[in-house]
């Protein structure tokens, strides 16, 4: 075998890879897709209804259910599932995106509980949904670019411009929790859109 049917072969390899993660990671977008849909909806619901803001404190349990789901959802694909340098990558971006996420929302619990100024307290938490639908919409785009998806880079574009859109026509703090609605709802029919991807 040349060099040149050896590059080929590798590329050809890494391309069919890239086919199936993106086939079978279509399901982990639905999942988180439709966990943050419902999540955002049921703090949204909560804090209008009762007008305590200490229902975002739920949004601590996502993370917990979500790993829970997808361990059993892993066990279920052991068998099929491919693992390569492009598989360790895409879960080294989202790993790191559940890290800041998380790190940056327990930092802002921590801060409004210590912090006396209550306009920085206030100046802190309203920006907090905004960095964190920014992260997030980078890690979806990352993973496109990570996979070669035209998709999902469009989709994490998506989730930015229109999470930003709704972050500022927002009328309280309560109503930019649908950035989290409008982004899982994009993250779940980007998984749909992946699933269905040259099949």
């Amino acid at each position: 075998m040349t060099a040149q049917q050896s590059l080929s072969l590798i590329t050809e390899t890494l391309n069919n890879s890239r086919k199936e993660i993106t086939r079978g990671g279509g399901k982990y977008f639905i999942l988180w897709g439709c966990l943050l849909t419902l999540f955002s909806l049921l703090v949204y619901c909560l804090w209008k209804t009762t007008d305590k803001a200490a229902w975002n404190n739920l949004w601590f349990a996502m993370p917990v259910i979500g790993f829970v789901l997808e361990r059993i959802i892993r066990r279920k694909d052991a068998a099929g599932r491919v693992q390569n340098d492009v598989s360790r990558i895409l879960g080294g971006i989202w790993a790191s995106f559940g890290i800041f996420a998380v790190a940056v929302s327990a930092f802002t619990v921590i801060y409004t509980q210590i912090n006396p100024n209550p306009l920085g307290t206030i100046a802190v938490v309203v920006g907090l949904t905004a960095e964190i639908v920014l992260l997030f919409g980078l890690a979806e785009c990352i993973s496109g670019v990570a996979l070669k998806n035209w998709a999902i880079r469009i989709a994490g574009l998506v989730t930015d411009v229109g999470g930003l859109i709704i972050y500022y026509v927002a009328n309280s703090d309560k109503e930019q929790l649908l950035i989290f609605t409008f982004a899982g709802i994009v993250l779940a029919v980007t998984g749909l859109i992946m699933k269905n991807q040259k099949k």
